[in-house]
């Protein structure tokens, strides 16, 4: 699973540890120090969310394989009662002829 191996190679971020800024500074310089705190802040946010939401998709996956499951294993139930009872019958007609 490629998403996995992607995944697993997002670093995992403390979000404690990041601070909010909340006026930009009128210094260019500054400014553009300021602007880039504010990308990497957003990429590690979007890094734990792309974290986040393949984890999900990876649960939702498990459990619409469990549930596939269960209903193949149901319907297999059914179908060896079906064929369980069409034994009998016929065995039961051909005793009877």
């Amino acid at each position: 699973m490629k998403r996995d191996v992607v995944v697993a190679a997002l670093p995992r971020v403390d979000s404690r540890r990041v601070t909010k800024l909340t006026e930009r500074p009128a210094d260019p310089a500054r400014n553009m120090a300021w602007r880039l705190e504010k990308l990497e802040e957003q990429i590690q946010k979007l890094s734990e969310l792309v974290r986040d939401h393949a984890e999900d998709m990876d649960r939702l996956v498990r459990i619409v394989a469990e549930n596939q499951d269960v209903v193949r294993r149901q319907l297999l139930r059914k179908h060896h009662e079906k064929v369980r009872v069409r034994k009998h019958l016929r065995e039961a007609n051909s005793g009877l002829d």
